[in-house]
């Protein structure tokens, strides 16, 4: 996406009972929808969708189901492949989050809540292997920056895991953060460089790890609720969080009675990092 093309510029989404919406980021304008149907021939919603590396498909996924839908072509028209083969092998439940490898390698890996993720090919969505080791439903998948490392994040896990997609056998490290509580989604992100992950938490702090050792760097107080959300700037030392829980009156559920936070912080919040060198990403103050 660039601004220097308008046609590019959208983003989708997915909410409950209607269909993927493509809309103009600069515009705020509905573009046109892409619509998915289950067997009573009755809308149903996408649980997590992705843009392909060309941008010229979106892949959606669904209970036991990813559609692939052309961007040039909306309406109901898709391609449908099931993740369970016919003797009930492969990836199971709600196919919860997508991701695409950033190299050429023409691979995606799609987490499921049934605690697992698949590595697919793009081309024919062949399914290569699956990984097995989240303690909770998947809710993000992310490859690092060299495509040679897998990150996966589940509800009520305390563990980001990192996985060499060149192995796939063992898990490499685990990054910790407060969410063994919680089936809200947890964010992280990796920073630009491809050496940093932070990722947020139900104690309101942010956690800083090296990527290259699976170290902890760095952490700071984001909010006084659960931070749900961090992203890093594309290209600027900065990044974004977003902080908030869902309670209910009178009703305390496990992460709430655990949650040492009283603060009904719902926001949005801008941080600026800094390094003591313009050419050393190691020396990075994270926090300020």
């Amino acid at each position: 996406m660039t601004i220097a093309d308008p046609d590019l510029c959208v983003l989708a989404t997915s909410t409950k009972d209607h269909p993927i919406h493509l809309w103009d980021s600069n515009s705020g304008q509905l573009r046109c929808t892409y619509r998915a149907y289950d067997a009573m021939d009755e809308i149903t919603a996408a649980f997590s969708i992705g843009f392909n590396p060309n941008g010229n498909k979106i892949f959606a996924g669904y209970n036991k189901t990813i559609r692939v839908f052309d961007v040039h072509r909306p309406g109901r028209d898709f391609e449908q492949y099931s993740t369970l083969s016919g003797k009930k092998e492969g990836q199971s439940g709600i196919i919860s989050s997508i991701a695409f490898s950033p190299t050429d390698s023409g691979m995606l890996a799609a987490g499921s809540y049934s605690q697992t993720t698949a590595i697919y090919r793009e081309d024919n969505m062949e399914m290569l292997y699956v990984l097995h080791g989240q303690e909770g439903g998947v809710t993000q998948v992310q490859f690092s920056k060299d495509g040679n490392y897998l990150y996966t994040g589940g509800r009520k896990d305390p563990y980001v895991l990192c996985w060499d997609i060149r192995k796939t056998v063992d898990i490499v490290y685990k990054l910790y953060r407060s969410s063994e509580t919680t089936n809200q989604r947890i964010q992280f992100d990796i920073e630009p460089l491809g050496r940093y992950l932070g990722t947020g938490g139900q104690d309101g702090l942010v956690h800083i790890y090296d990527l290259q050792t699976g170290e902890w760097v760095s952490s700071f107080q984001a909010a006084l609720d659960t931070v749900n959300g961090f992203v890093f700037h594309p290209f600027l030392p900065m990044a974004a969080t977003s902080s908030g829980h869902r309670r209910f009156a009178g009703l305390l559920d496990d992460s709430q009675e655990n949650n040492p936070l009283n603060g009904h912080e719902n926001c949005l919040s801008a941080w600026s990092f800094y390094s003591s060198t313009t050419d050393d990403a190691a020396n990075t103050d994270f926090g300020n």
